[in-house]
């Protein structure tokens, strides 16, 4: 393997699916990856890849070397991570995908400790409400809530939040409080419309060990979770917040939480399906050393984490 560099332009553009694809995850610019794969034809004396302004694809000699060579080079890099944890050392890049809201009130909050403890891992954050591509983007680890899970993807649950249904103080004085989940037909609700298909999502609940989801009165739409929470904040109706976004806002006074099982009889009645996160990745068997540290990091921090609890009502001093 004299043209190590040219082989390995090879795959990440065979497995990016273009060759601007490749250039992102290895670094380098298109133009420096198209003359990397020329190199490599010219040294193999062969044609890999058939290339149009809008597509490629493999020869019949580009599928024979990508069977041979691709394997290699998985086993190069689990050879440099078992090196890297033989010398003690976790090092070299990292790229994570998280939803929003999550990597901005819990995920983000961690990282200073796992820079500090890994200062060696390169680390980029990729925040996205929408199916990330691990392959043509370059990404190492995601984490993602239950709806959004893959195929062809290992996940491993980490954490699981309550979903919190609230309103602000004004509101349910002027409006009323639900009493349990039909209610809402009866109020304004502000709903989180998913990136990655367009759909409004569900207000489900637990009733009895069944699913439900009760009919709502939709008055307000939106893709950003943080925006939801500002209006419902200044008292536009009832939105369904996860416990790292309304914890804060109920703390504050600035929300009060409907639907918590007070009493056994409350109970009884109907409880908001929590929401269950998972980190992702590609292999099991050839897991990069960061994303491993990483993800074991991030499951250790959730544990009993606060903004991962349901919320205390009533506040000290509130009836």
């Amino acid at each position: 393997m004299s043209n190590l560099r040219g082989i390995e332009t090879f795959v990440r553009v065979v497995e990016g699916g273009s060759i601007a694809a490749a250039a992102r995850q290895l670094g380098i610019t298109a133009a420096a990856a198209s003359q990397n794969l020329a190199r490599l034809e010219k040294e193999l004396g062969t044609r890999l890849l058939t290339r149009t302004t809008r597509s490629q694809a493999l020869t019949a000699a580009g599928e024979a070397y990508f069977a041979q060579v691709s394997p290699l080079l998985d086993g190069l890099a689990q050879a440099r991570t078992e090196l890297s944890a033989l010398q003690g050392a976790v090092q070299g890049r990292l790229k994570v995908a998280c939803s929003v809201a999550f990597g901005r009130h819990v995920v983000a909050p961690l990282v200073p400790a796992f820079m500090a403890r890994y200062p060696q891992v390169r680390l980029e954050m990729l925040m996205a409400d929408r199916n990330v591509d691990h392959l043509k983007e370059d990404v190492d680890a995601s984490i993602r809530f239950r709806h959004v899970l893959e195929p062809g993807l290992v996940a491993r649950r980490i954490a699981t939040a309550p979903m919190v249904f609230c309103a602000a103080p004004t509101y349910l004085r002027q409006h009323g409080r639900p009493k349990q989940p039909e209610d809402l037909a009866h109020h304004p609700c502000l709903s989180f419309r998913m990136p990655f298909d367009g759909r409004l999502m569900q207000w489900p609940f637990l009733r009895g060990g069944e699913r439900f989801a009760p009919a709502i009165q939709t008055a307000a739409v939106c893709n950003d979770i943080d925006t939801l929470a500002a209006l419902a904040v200044a008292g536009a109706g009832v939105t369904r917040l996860g416990s790292f976004v309304a914890n804060p806002l109920i703390a504050a006074g600035q929300l009060e939480p409907l639907f918590l099982p007070t009493s056994a009889r409350a109970r009884a009645l109907a409880d908001p399906e929590p929401l269950e996160f998972f980190a992702c990745f590609r292999d099991r068997q050839h897991l990069p050393a960061p994303v491993r540290v990483f993800v074991d990091f991030i499951a250790e921090a959730l544990r009993d984490h606060p903004l991962l609890r349901a919320p205390v009502w009533p506040r000290a001093g509130v009836r």
